[in-house]
């Protein structure tokens, strides 16, 4: 794994694989509708449709990340879970880039996006390699700047797991949440220009001082739509008591969750979520894309004798 890595430190745009444990290997392409060639693009989308016809059988695959979009694909982040044995793709997590402008300076939020796990290989074990992996690599590839991201969903295990995994989340019912300016402002731009994102119609209402999406199951993701009784639970009762409290399953309600990834969230995540088996390997990649990100760029700096983009040498 270590070679594929090394291409990764001339490339502008993340593109990775490695050993994530259990038989499994992990690709992670960064706008891979702004980098990837059309066969690959198709073929990555393939990976993907393959994972979602065993989640929804006979459903259409032509929307979001399914249809192949080139500018959609351009604003995402794809994790694919592959066996090691024979190459078959077996989940995914599509993360969606959303173009907001916080304290009047241009700013991105990290949508958590969809998740689809084939149903022969769930409870495996590798939820962290869904829920936060990725996220840790970009924060890394990020040079550790505090990033804003965002979940929609009403299944308590999902509202869980952002609660305990990111910085500053709002809604959750810990006692210490709060909701803050930012917040408010983050909300009432994603639910302005990027339902589309996750699928919520025109016609869903937004509660803005819970944060909760009213009759969200109307712009695409219908078929997403849960009771509070199939809604997989959180093994921590406090967050299926507060779905149950805030949510209306009957209407189809969701959360909109709002957080940071920030150094503290990230060492919890390295320290609780990741496998101990699997931290050597992902640390030997979080410590490739930190040399592309902060000690490459430092070097060129010092290096007086070669002009580096619009710097010239003395």
């Amino acid at each position: 794994m270590r070679f594929p890595l090394l291409k990764t430190l001339s490339r502008r745009r993340l593109d990775i694989r490695l050993n994530t444990g259990g038989g499994l290997v992990t690709r992670i392409v960064e706008r891979p509708g702004e980098t990837l060639d059309p066969d690959a693009l198709e073929a990555l989308v393939a990976d993907l449709r393959a994972v979602a016809e065993k989640v929804l059988p006979g459903e259409p695959l032509d929307y979001g990340v399914f249809s192949g979009d080139r500018e959609r694909l351009a604003r995402s982040v794809v994790t694919v879970l592959y066996d090691r044995a024979s190459g078959r793709p077996v989940a995914f997590n599509a993360l969606a880039v959303m173009d907001v402008t916080l304290h009047g300076r241009p700013a991105e939020v990290l949508h958590l996006g969809l998740v689809m796990v084939d149903p022969g290989v769930r409870s495996s074990g590798f939820s962290w390699v869904l829920y936060g992996l990725t996220c840790v690599v970009l924060f890394v590839r990020k040079q550790m700047r505090p990033m804003w991201i965002s979940n929609v969903t009403q299944v308590p295990a999902i509202i869980g797991m952002v609660t305990e995994t990111f910085s500053d989340v709002f809604p959750s019912p810990r006692p210490e949440a709060r909701q803050s300016f930012e917040h408010v402002l983050l909300g009432r731009q994603i639910m302005a220009s990027h339902r589309h994102v996750f699928g919520v119609g025109a016609d869903a209402g937004f509660d803005e001082a819970r944060s909760v999406i009213t009759n969200a199951y109307t712009g695409g993701s219908d078929n997403l739509k849960k009771t509070f009784e199939s809604a997989p639970k959180h093994l921590n009762e406090v967050y299926n008591d507060f779905c149950g409290r805030e949510l209306d399953y009957g209407r189809g309600d969701d959360v909109l969750q709002l957080g940071r990834l920030d150094m503290g969230s990230a060492r919890r995540f390295l320290l609780k979520n990741v496998p101990r088996a699997s931290l050597p390997n992902l640390l030997g990649t979080l410590a490739f894309v930190a040399v592309q990100r902060l000690f490459l760029p430092l070097l060129h700096w010092l290096s007086t004798d070669r002009p580096w983009g619009i710097l010239r040498p003395r």
